[in-house]
């Protein structure tokens, strides 16, 4: 049986994006309450019924968590331009090689705005 699992972790983070005219708003500081969802698919072990420990998606996110939660983004290696596009890549890359069943990362900045990445 092929499945999908979907687990949401939330942080919260200042940003400023760089690149913008000056008149932008978003080139300003400002901060989000920001949402990435990481989706695995796979077949689901027939023994257990499951294709993954909830855990272990907990535990392989966490590091990443704790580099995000509460920081100001563009002092990340690797986010010095920190778009939502640019974070949803940047989790991909630290998470896929703990993850390898990997299929998506969504990541939200808003309740009505988010990007979704499928990798490279």
């Amino acid at each position: 049986m092929k499945v999908e699992l979907r687990k949401t972790f939330q942080f919260e983070a200042a940003h400023l994006l760089p690149h913008l005219p000056k008149a932008h708003k978003c080139r300003r500081l400002h901060g989000h309450s920001f949402k990435a969802e990481v989706a695995i698919a796979g077949d689901c072990d027939p023994l257990l019924g499951w294709l993954m420990d909830y855990a272990d998606i907990n535990e392989a996110f966490k590091p990443l968590w704790e580099k995000l939660d509460h920081r100001y983004l563009n002092d990340i290696r690797g986010l010095e331009n920190p778009t939502s596009e640019n974070v949803a890549a940047w989790i991909w890359k630290h998470l896929k090689p703990r993850l390898p069943q990997l299929t998506e990362i969504v990541v939200a900045e808003t309740c009505t705005a988010r990007c979704v990445y499928r990798g490279e």
